[in-house]
């Protein structure tokens, strides 16, 4: 199919939902897979992402579900795949992304009124470029697609289903509560030419038995003409989260990792700090997959009765590091003794300043003292530097004895350099006997660096190192065939359209 006035002939399917988190992204990322093993040359999209949680692709950088779903449909990542992305910066602004690039920073009703026609434009063009390439284009909506407040300006719910002709099925989230309501009540406020897109739905995280669920479906379809298409059991295929709302709340406690058997006597636990404006927290969870690995996301109030501690990647690492001095985090840090790692704002947050820091905060002047654990200092620059990386290191510090070429990606504004008596760690990295800090992302997602980590810290810990390897899935290949199974399995495909018997 194709919208007026475009030459594109790809069907699209708008995978919606009733509410954020409620599994359009593994449900999108399974019929990726599932058509892509079939022989249909299918593609990923989502014309409007919202996430700090972002990936580097040729031309710039995407949002993480994008990226994973390209990697589930077995296609190269590209901006066209996620035209327009928001990473919030905190006090209601995001930092606007098209096609890849950093055009400015906006609140949302500057944004609505300055960038809305550029956004709308460049989500069109994407979507032509894609559909005219490939068979089937898979495109997932965000939150709800039925908020009144927002319906005259959706670009990744309305507008898409509008520009693009997408069938669209709807997505509902059991877990919460009151799916039948919120798929009833969805449909009921979607405007007339949208209700007749949908051609289905499918309930998500459903535990127990399938057939007390059977007066509920029923009752669902009397109401609406439409058929529920699947019910998919409560089974995380472990694809990476793409925002803070799989977190826990900021001022909880919650640990990844201890149900893999190994008593906590003999486990390591790493700490990641909850910062505030957290970004790219998925980079831990390879470290979470890993027997006899915990990984804790610590409140900024909280102890760190941890053996290691990560700071992650933060969207405003000026902010964050005040958050974490007024709330006695950053006494507790620079007092830890064990392993430190700073990924990306975290690698700033370690050094000993931050200059030019205006440029990123306006609640800061030109200078801001870090925590002083590693003697590099950071500088802020408009420009950002985006791109994939694959370089050959030699590991010092919490990563002593690795000897690898480790692949990843770095996403930054802030310069770097050493002030001091230090290591270098990679091109920009550094590092002490105790404490490193790098720029790149998707750190652990390299086994060898994970092996090298767990073992400084175990030996740190006093215990037996654990036998790295269970977290080890550079490829995705796992949860994206647990993702493709869930939807094969319990999804009808047939009111769908889409051809799965070549």
């Amino acid at each position: 199919m194709s919208g007026p006035g475009s030459e594109a002939t790809a069907r699209t399917l708008l995978v919606a939902g009733t509410a954020s988190h409620v599994g359009k992204t593994t449900v999108a990322a399974g019929l990726c897979r599932l058509l892509a093993d079939r022989g249909v040359d299918v593609v990923p999209y989502k014309a409007q992402n919202m996430s700090n949680n972002a990936r580097a692709v040729p031309g710039g950088e995407i949002g993480v579900s994008q990226y994973v779903q390209a990697r589930a449909a077995r296609v190269p990542a590209s901006v066209d795949m996620n035209p327009v992305l928001l990473k919030p910066t905190g006090e209601g602004e995001s930092q606007v992304v098209v096609h890849g690039e950093a055009i400015g920073h906006e609140s949302a009703g500057a944004y609505y009124d300055d960038r809305w026609e550029e956004a709308l434009a460049a989500a069109r063009k994407s979507h032509e470029r894609l559909a005219g390439k490939h068979d089937v284009v898979v495109a997932e909506g965000a939150g709800s697609i039925a908020e009144p407040n927002l319906r005259e300006r959706d670009l990744a719910n309305v507008e898409t289903a509008r520009f693009a002709d997408a069938d669209v099925l709807l997505v509902g989230d059991i877990e919460r509560g009151g799916v039948f309501a919120s798929l009833v009540g969805t449909l009921e406020l979607l405007p007339a030419d949208l209700r007749k897109r949908v051609v289905g739905a499918v309930i998500t995280k459903f535990r127990g038995d399938r057939e007390i669920l059977r007066p509920g479906v029923e009752d669902f379809e009397d109401r609406t003409g439409l058929p529920v298409l699947g019910v998919l059991p409560y089974d995380d295929p472990g694809l990476p989260a793409e925002d803070s709302v799989s977190l826990p709340p900021a001022g909880e406690r919650a640990v990844r990792g201890a149900d893999d058997g190994v008593p906590d006597g003999e486990a390591v636990t790493v700490a990641v700090v909850r910062l505030p404006r957290i970004s790219n927290f998925t980079d831990f969870e390879p470290l979470a997959r890993e027997r006899g690995v915990r990984v804790a996301y610590v409140p900024l109030d909280g102890p760190l009765d941890a053996d290691a501690v990560v700071l992650p990647g933060t969207k405003n690492t000026v902010d964050d590091l005040l958050a974490l001095r007024e709330s006695g985090m950053a006494e507790r840090i620079c007092d830890f003794d064990g392993p430190v790692v700073g990924v990306c704002g975290g690698y700033q947050l370690l050094g000993e300043r931050i200059t030019n820091a205006a440029v990123e905060s306006a609640s800061a002047t030109d200078a801001v003292a870090g925590l002083g654990l590693l003697p590099v200092a950071t500088r802020f620059e408009r420009d950002k530097r985006v791109e994939p990386v694959s370089r050959r290191v030699e590991g010092t510090g919490p990563l002593a004895g690795l000897s690898a070429t480790v692949t990843g990606y770095e996403i930054h504004m802030g310069r770097t350099r050493l002030v001091g008596d230090v290591k270098r760690f990679g091109e920009s990295g550094a590092a002490t006997d105790r404490v490193l800090g790098t720029y790149l992302h998707g750190l652990f997602e390299n086994a060898a660096v994970r092996a090298a980590f767990v073992e400084t810290v175990a030996a740190a810990a006093g215990v037996d190192p654990p036998t790295v390897g269970s977290g080890d899935d550079p490829s995705g290949h796992r949860p994206y065939r647990a993702a493709r199974d869930l939807v094969a399995t319990h999804v009808d495909l047939g009111p769908l359209g889409l051809s799965t018997d070549r």
